[in-house]
């Protein structure tokens, strides 16, 4: 194992497993003599590992035969164009949630397409975020979906429940959280993550859609951004990012050997809950600014109550092999994102190092 604890929101670190198989067959994959970066795309080598990726993710998320699963190239972002584009065709009106920077971003960009019903907003309560109950939301029961960010990167804030939107799709943007905990899919019109961070590398994007939400899109909308054609193609309109998605399919393998979604669920609570026991352990020292109940599993996001101190945190973290902790340059601070692949062992010496660091400067 590296002595090195990446704690990054993303691009994210992988598992030494899949790196090692990954160097391992870079020049040669599975005796052919030729590199997968090298395989055209609709050749069978590529298609045999297409078609076990796609088989791995329906099988570890249980993903009902009415979803189709999409592999797009570009990152999540693209999606806060595509999913108005192809749902804004019968009705242009759609409600969201703000519950941060990523979701503020998709709610600017669908208005470039049509009306946008924010119909609850993050709050603050006793200095504290929090996300306001389902039943304050003032949501369209007409709209063509509703939109939300589960967890949110930037400030560690995290829905812990699933909205009950009745007939109008859900859509949601699992880029962070995507695989961490169980979810069932059947309760979403369209989920979509990308996957630099519990699936992969950067570059490619996740779509699982339900097919009675893939139809013709808005008229003025680029052939690679129609759901339709990319489901129609089976993502291979044109070439994809092969690298991207044979990596993919390493990290689905790696989390199947490692148990499947609810055995890493468990291991990523008590990651979490190892940092998270420590800002309450030391009120006067770290400041969480998340009411608990909204606390993200994947990001971890704190303060030091002596700000002055934060670079020296920082410092001293790297030192000893805890790097990118820095908070995000919007809100400061100090992030330690702990996806699929970040080992307790990672936690427990970020855990072990607060406690001294603690001890030193109070």
């Amino acid at each position: 194992m590296r002595d090195i604890f990446n704690f990054s929101a993303g691009p994210a670190m992988l598992p030494d497993e899949v790196l090692l198989q990954a160097q391992t067959e870079m020049l040669d994959w599975q005796g052919t003599g030729m590199s997968i970066m090298e395989f055209g795309h609709r050749g069978p080598e590529f298609q045999r590992i297409a078609l076990q990726a796609e088989a791995d993710l329906r099988e570890l998320m249980s993903i009902p035969k009415n979803y189709q699963v999409l592999f797009i190239a570009g990152g999540a972002t693209t999606q806060f164009s595509m999913v108005p584009m192809n749902l804004f065709t019968n009705n242009n009106t759609a409600d969201y949630i703000d519950t941060g920077i990523w979701s503020k971003k998709a709610i600017n960009e669908a208005k470039r397409f049509g009306q946008v019903n924010v119909a609850a907003t993050s709050g603050q309560q006793d200095h504290l975020a929090f996300i306001p109950r389902e039943d304050q939301w003032a949501m369209n029961p007409n709209a063509a979906y509703l939109h939300y960010t589960p967890n949110e990167t930037i400030d560690g804030l995290e829905f812990s429940w699933v909205p009950n939107t009745g007939k109008v799709p859900l859509v949601a943007d699992m880029t962070s959280m995507i695989l961490s905990r169980p979810i069932d899919v059947s309760q979403f019109g369209i989920i979509y993550a990308g996957t630099q961070k519990n699936l992969g590398q950067a570059g490619q994007t996740v779509v699982i859609i339900r097919e009675d939400l893939i139809q013709d899109p808005l008229p003025s909308t680029p052939v690679l951004y129609s759901y339709k054609t990319q489901a129609e193609h089976h993502s291979f309109y044109n070439t994809p990012p092969t690298y991207c998605w044979y990596i993919l399919g390493l990290m689905l393998q790696w989390l199947k050997r490692q148990g499947g979604v609810q055995a890493i669920y468990q291991k990523n609570k008590r990651n979490s809950n190892k940092i998270y026991s420590l800002l309450d352990r030391y009120p006067d020292f770290y400041v969480s600014r998340i009411e608990p109940s909204c606390r993200s599993l994947m990001n971890v996001m704190f303060y030091l109550c002596d700000e002055k101190l934060t670079p020296i945190f920082l410092e001293e973290a790297a030192a000893i092999g805890l790097v990118h902790l820095r908070g995000h340059r919007v809100s400061g601070g100090v992030r330690a994102s702990m996806y699929n692949a970040m080992p307790e062992a990672g936690a427990d010496r970020l855990a072990e190092f607060m406690v001294d660091f603690a001890k030193m400067y109070r």
